[in-house]
C-alpha cells in the first residue's frame, strides 16, 4: 500500500524516525525496503536525509537494502545525509564496505565534494579514511573537494584533503581556476598560505584569461594574499594576461599603493612592462591620478618616464590631460622625464596643459627650464595658437610671459595668435600682444589676410582701433583678391571701421582690388550710404571708379 506520492508505510516511518513501526514492517515477509517513491527515494534515502540515525541503523541491519540506490536527482543516502549535515548517519553508512562514496548526483556533486562545500571537517575526514574515496572528483564545472574547502576558505577541511599526497592542488575547474586561484580572489590569506606549503602547487598557474594567483591578488589588493605569494621564490611577478596586464599594472590601476609597495620590493618584478596598448605602470597611475603610487615607481631608478603608449603619450603626458597637477609635479622632478616629447598629433604636454586650460599645470611646465613653449603640433599650433584665448586669459599671459616664447609664429595656414584673437573679437588678447615690442602685426595668414583685414572685413571695431594705434600696423596691405582693410570695410557697411581706417593718414583709398574695384565702388555698389559719404568727403577720393 502507498501514498499519491507513492510512499510505502515503511518509507513514511522512516522519514519520520519511528524506530518501532519501522522495526514492526521490517518483520514482516513481503516488505521491500528498496521501493522508491515518486522522486526515486528508498525509506534509507528519507531516514539519512532527515537524520534519524536509529532507523539507519535498523535498515542498514537487512542484507537486502541498497544501500547506494540514487533518487530521480542521482542523490544516494550518503549524499542525503553528508548534505544535510548529519554526521552520526554519514558515520553509519561508511561502515558499510558495499556503500560507494564516489557517487556524484546530476551535478556531478559527491559526498566529498559536499562536506567540503559545507566546511564539515569531520566528515572530510571520515570519507578521507576510506581508502576507495576519489579525493580528487570534479563536479560539472570541474571543480574538486579542494577547489570547494579552498573558495569557502574552509581552512580545516583544506588541511585534511592536503595530508592526502595523492590530492591534486593544481585541478583546474572550467575557468581555468585552480584552488590557490579560488583562494586567492577571495582573499582567504590562510587557505593560500596552506596551498603555498605544498611544494607541488603551482604558484603561477594561469586561468582562462591569463590570470595567475598574484594578478588577481594584485587586482583585488589583497596584501596579506600577495606576501604570501611573493616569498615564493619560484612565483613570477611578471606575467601577463590576455591584456598584457602584469601583476603590477593590475595593482597600479586600481591604486592598491601597499601591493605596488610589495611589488616594487621584489628585484625581478619589471616595473616598465607595458599592456598590449603600450601603457606602463607608471602610466596608468599617472593617468589616474594616484599620487602615492607614482611616488612607489618613481622611487625605482630603473623606471622609465618616457615610455610612450600606442598614441605617442609619455605618463607626463596622460597626466596633463587630465589635470592631474600633483603627479604632473612628481614626474617634473624627475630629470630625465622629458617635458617636450609629443605625442602621434605632435602635441607636448605644454600644448595639451594650454588646450585643456589647465593653467595651474601650464605653471608647472613653465618652471621647467628645459621646456619649449613653440614646438608645433602636426597642424604647426604651438600652445600659444592652441589656448582659447578669451576663455583662458590666466593661460596667455603665462605663456606670454616665459622669455622664449615666439609670438609671431604661425600655425599651416598661417595664422598667428594676433590673427586669431583679432578674427574673434578678443580684444583683450589683441591688446596684450601689441603690447609687445617683438609682435609683427601685418603676417598674412593663408587668405594673404592681416590681423587688420580681417578685423575690418568682419567689423570688430575694437579690434581695429587697438591694430591702428600700432605704428607697424600698414592699412594698406591688400589680400589674395587685392583688397584692402577698407576695401572690406566699405562692402560690409559697417560705417565705425570705414571711420577708424579713414582716420590713418596714411590710408590710400584708390587701391584698386584684382577686378579694379576701389572701396568707393564697394561702398556704391552694396548701397552704404554713410561709407559713400565717408569716402567722398576725403578729397582724394577718385570720383570715377572702374
Amino acid at each position: 500500500m502507498s501514498s499519491n506520492c507513492k510512499r510505502t508505510p515503511l518509507s513514511w516511518a522512516a522519514g519520520e524516525g519511528h524506530d518501532e513501526v519501522v522495526m514492526l514492517l521490517l518483520g514482516e515477509k513481503d516488505v521491500n525496503p528498496n521501493i522508491t517513491d515518486r522522486d526515486g527515494r528508498t525509506p534509507l534515502s528519507w531516514a539519512a536525509r532527515n537524520g534519524h540515525d536509529g532507523v539507519v541503523k535498523l535498515l542498514l541491519g537487512r542484507e537486502d537494502v541498497s544501500p547506494d540506490m540514487r533518487d530521480d536527482d542521482g542523490r544516494t543516502p550518503l549524499l542525503w545525509a553528508t548534505m544535510r549535515r548529519r554526521d552520526r548517519v554519514v558515520e553509519l553508512l561508511l561502515e558499510r564496505d558495499d556503500v560507494n562514496p564516489n557517487m556524484a548526483d546530476e551535478s556531478g556533486l559527491t559526498p566529498l565534494i559536499c562536506a567540503a562545500v559545507n566546511g564539515n571537517d569531520q566528515v572530510v575526514k571520515l570519507l578521507l579514511e576510506r581508502q576507495d574515496v576519489i579525493p580528487n572528483m570534479t563536479d560539472n564545472i570541474g571543480r574538486a573537494p579542494l577547489w570547494r574547502a579552498s573558495e569557502s576558505g574552509h581552512e580545516e577541511v583544506v588541511k585534511h584533503l592536503l595530508r592526502r599526497q595523492d590530492v591534486n592542488p593544481n585541478i583546474t575547474d572550467k575557468h581555468g581556476q585552480t584552488p590557490l586561484l579560488s583562494a586567492v580572489e577571495r582573499g582567504h590569506h590562510g587557505v593560500v598560505q596552506l596551498l603555498l606549503e605544498r611544494e607541488d602547487a603551482n604558484p603561477n598557474m594561469a586561468d582562462k584569461i591569463g590570470k595567475t594567483p598574484l594578478s588577481r591578488a594584485s587586482e583585488s589588493g589583497h596584501e596579506e594574499v600577495v606576501k604570501h605569494l611573493l616569498r615564493r621564490q619560484d612565483v613570477n611577478p611578471n606575467i601577463t594576461d590576455k591584456y598584457g596586464q602584469t601583476p603590477l599594472l593590475s595593482a597600479v590601476e586600481r591604486g592598491h599603493h601597499g601591493v605596488v609597495q610589495l611589488l616594487l620590493e621584489r628585484e625581478d618584478a619589471n616595473p616598465d612592462m607595458a599592456d598590449k596598448i603600450g601603457k606602463t605602470p607608471l602610466w596608468r597611475a599617472s593617468e589616474s591620478g594616484h599620487e602615492e603610487v607614482v611616488k612607489h615607481l618613481l622611487r625605482r631608478q630603473d623606471v622609465n618616464p618616457n615610455i610612450t603608449d600606442k598614441y605617442g603619450q609619455t605618463p607626463l603626458l596622460s597626466a596633463v590631460e587630465r589635470g592631474h597637477h600633483g603627479v604632473v609635479q612628481l614626474l617634473l622632478e624627475r630629470e630625465d622625464a622629458n617635458p617636450n616629447m609629443a605625442d602621434n598629433t605632435g602635441k607636448t604636454p605644454l600644448s595639451r596643459a594650454s588646450e585643456s586650460g589647465r593653467e595651474e599645470v601650464v605653471k608647472l611646465l613653465l618652471r621647467c627650464q628645459n621646456v619649449n613653449p613653440n614646438i608645433p603640433d602636426y597642424a604647426g599650433q604651438t600652445p600659444l595658437l592652441l589656448v582659447d584665448a578669451s576663455r583662458d586669459p590666466g593661460i596667455v599671459q603665462l605663456l606670454l610671459e616665459h622669455e622664449d616664447v615666439n609670438p609671431n609664429i604661425t600655425d599651416n595656414v598661417g595664422r598667428t595668435l594676433l590673427w586669431l584673437s583679432a578674427h574673434f573679437a578678443d580684444d583683450r588678447t589683441v591688446e596684450l600682444l601689441l603690447e609687445r615690442e617683438d609682435i609683427t602685426p601685418d603676417i598674412q595668414s593663408y587668405h594673404i589676410q592681416t590681423p587688420l583685414t580681417t578685423a575690418a572685413r568682419l567689423g570688430y571695431g575694437g579690434v581695429v582701433k587697438l591694430l591702428l594705434r600700432h605704428k607697424n600696423v600698414n592699412p594698406n596691405i591688400t589680400d589674395k583678391v587685392g583688397r584692402t582693410p577698407l576695401s572690406w570695410a566699405a562692402s560690409s557697411g559697417n560705417d565705425e571701421v570705414v571711420q577708424l581706417l579713414l582716420g590713418r593718414k596714411d590710408v590710400d583709398l584708390n587701391i584698386s582690388d584684382n577686378d579694379g574695384r576701389t572701396p568707393l565702388w564697394w561702398a556704391s555698389c552694396t548701397r552704404n550710404e554713410g561709407a559713400v559719404r565717408l569716402l567722398k568727403a576725403r578729397q582724394s577720393a577718385n570720383l570715377d571708379p572702374v
